[in-house]
């Protein structure tokens, strides 16, 4: 029983940091709107969500096999206040600052009529630290952190992550950003193509 809780918590943690570095990547590259090539706006969005709501399904799963796993050695506390465990406190503190954000980031979605979309905004952004933080927790106190196939998996993530980033800072983005938002309105007056401009730029 043991083993196998060890291993169930081994494997969802693997998993969903995959699913945070396609939900991250996918965040940086896209805006309000903005399409993927050979993916229709709908499928974007999608995506995005489904990576989402399964990456925050699989690290509670991560978190309660730990959680009973009697060789991690965790406490319903470490789970909330980070950097208080007695097993590698630093590496374990890391993975609650991470599940922390992504808590608040799944609280500020359900309140987000009541927040606000600034305020939302800013909760979601500042969620996406939850992406490094858990690679350094996978990289510090994960027990496949040193094997070949791990490290590959986390140069992986990184250099998805980075070309998110490369792309959305590139011209063709800011180029192809600022033709969708001036694109004429067929048969339309000039106050129409304005507006379409507004709606086009995001939320």
């Amino acid at each position: 029983m043991t083993a196998a809780l060890w291993y169930a918590g081994r494997g969802s943690g693997v998993v969903s940091l995959l699913l945070l570095t396609l939900v991250v990547a996918l965040g940086i590259a896209t805006r309000s709107g903005r399409t993927l090539p050979g993916l229709p706006r709908f499928a974007v969005a999608a995506i995005h969500r489904t990576a989402s709501l399964t990456a925050v399904t699989l690290l509670g799963v991560h978190i309660t096999t730990l959680l009973f796993d009697p060789y991690a050695q965790l406490r319903l506390l470490d789970l909330v206040v980070p950097f208080q465990g007695s097993y590698r406190p630093l590496w374990l503190g890391l993975g609650t600052v991470g599940a922390d954000l992504l808590a608040a980031l799944i609280a500020s979605s359900l309140l987000r009529q009541r927040l606000g979309v600034r305020a939302w905004r800013a909760i979601h952004w500042t969620a996406y630290a939850a992406w490094p933080v858990a690679l350094f927790h996978s990289l510090g106190t994960g027990t496949d952190a040193g094997t070949g196939w791990f490290r590959a998996l986390a140069l992986g993530s990184v250099a998805t992550v980075m070309a998110a980033v490369a792309w959305r800072l590139s011209p063709d983005f800011a180029e192809a950003g600022g033709h969708a938002r001036r694109r004429p309105v067929p048969g339309g007056s000039a106050s129409d193509v304005r507006t379409l401009a507004v709606r086009g730029g995001g939320r």
